[in-house]
């Protein structure tokens, strides 16, 4: 199973998501790896009543056997249903990678 399918299955697992993309945003790094780096928008009727933080907190528990290897970034949009709707459904662009061997 690939890292993105391994992402994907933890977090239908916990959150029981309305909504859930990851992108693969490895491409927009420095290195050589191609599962390293992930963007996630997940709606999540968990997500009630929880702060940022503890959003956060909560899909890093969920998702640590990746996060020591191989994931090195996780980019996370979290959201109930109606912050969803909100927005318009759409997440914010991902800023493109200055560090490592990109930066000029």
């Amino acid at each position: 199973m690939n890292v993105a399918s391994k992402l994907e299955s933890l977090l239908i697992e916990e959150f029981a998501p309305q909504f859930l993309t990851i992108d693969n945003e490895s491409h927009m790094h420095s290195g050589p790896a191609t599962e390293s780096h992930f963007k996630v928008t997940l709606v999540s009727a968990r997500f009630e009543g929880m702060r940022a933080v503890a959003r956060h907190q909560a899909v890093y528990r969920s998702v640590a056997e990746l996060m020591q290897n191989p994931i090195h970034a996780l980019a996370l949009h979290l959201f109930t249903e109606q912050e969803w709707q909100e927005k318009g459904q759409v997440s914010p662009a991902s800023p493109t990678c200055r560090g490592g061997s990109k930066a000029s």
